[in-house]
C-alpha cells in the first residue's frame, strides 16, 4: 500500500473573503464549503477531490511565513493543467491579477510560478506527456532557472495536446 497522490493543503490566510475571491475568481476553484469567517474548503475545476485547498483565517495581524528565510517549512503547492493553451491563458490572468511571478521550463515540465494575496507562491505545470518525452527534456531538468516560452513550446508540443499523458494520466489505448 502506498500514497497515491496529495488530496488537499490547508493554508493560514489573513482575509479569508479575499482569499476565496482570489482562488475563486483567478484560479476558478469552487467553494465546496465555508465556516464564514473562519474556513472555505475549495476544489479546483477538474478535480475529482471533495476538496483541493482549504484555507483558515488568522487575521490581518499575522505575519508573512518565514519559511525558506532562515525557517522550514512548505515552499509552494503545484497544480496541473491539461494543455500549453490553458498554461497561456492562465498565465496571462494571473498577470492580470498581479500575482503572476514567472516563467521556468524544467525541460519535462513548463511551468509557471504565481503568488496569492498572502505572498504564499504556487505553481502550475503543464506535463510533457510520456511519449514526448526525449533526451533534451530529461536533460533540461538539471539546468535551474530555464525561462520558459508558452509561445514556443506550442509550437514544439502543439497548443492543445493534453500533458501529463503517461506521466500523471494514465495511458490507455484510443485517448
Amino acid at each position: 500500500m502506498g500514497i497515491h497522490r496529495l488530496n488537499h493543503a490547508v493554508l493560514y490566510v489573513r482575509d479569508l473573503d479575499r482569499s476565496v475571491a482570489f482562488y475563486r475568481d483567478v484560479l476558478g476553484f469552487g467553494v465546496q464549503m465555508e465556516r464564514p469567517g473562519r474556513a472555505a474548503f475549495l476544489q479546483a475545476p477538474d478535480s475529482t477531490n471533495d476538496h483541493d485547498i482549504g484555507l483558515f483565517a488568522v487575521g490581518d495581524d499575522a505575519a508573512d511565513s518565514p519559511a525558506g528565510r532562515g525557517a522550514v517549512g512548505l515552499y509552494h503547492l503545484g497544480w496541473e493543467v491539461a494543455t500549453l493553451d490553458e498554461l497561456d491563458d492562465l498565465a496571462r490572468t494571473l498577470s492580470a491579477a498581479g500575482a503572476y511571478v514567472g516563467a521556468t521550463d524544467h525541460g519535462t515540465s513548463k511551468s509557471i510560478y504565481a503568488k496569492d494575496p498572502d505572498g504564499l507562491e504556487f505553481e502550475v505545470a503543464w506535463l510533457v506527456p510520456a511519449d514526448l518525452l526525449d533526451d533534451a527534456a530529461f536533460e533540461a531538468r538539471s539546468r535551474r532557472g530555464t525561462p520558459l516560452s508558452i509561445t514556443r513550446e506550442k509550437a514544439r508540443y502543439g497548443p492543445t495536446t493534453r500533458g501529463g499523458i503517461g506521466v500523471s494520466t494514465e495511458a490507455t489505448c484510443g485517448s
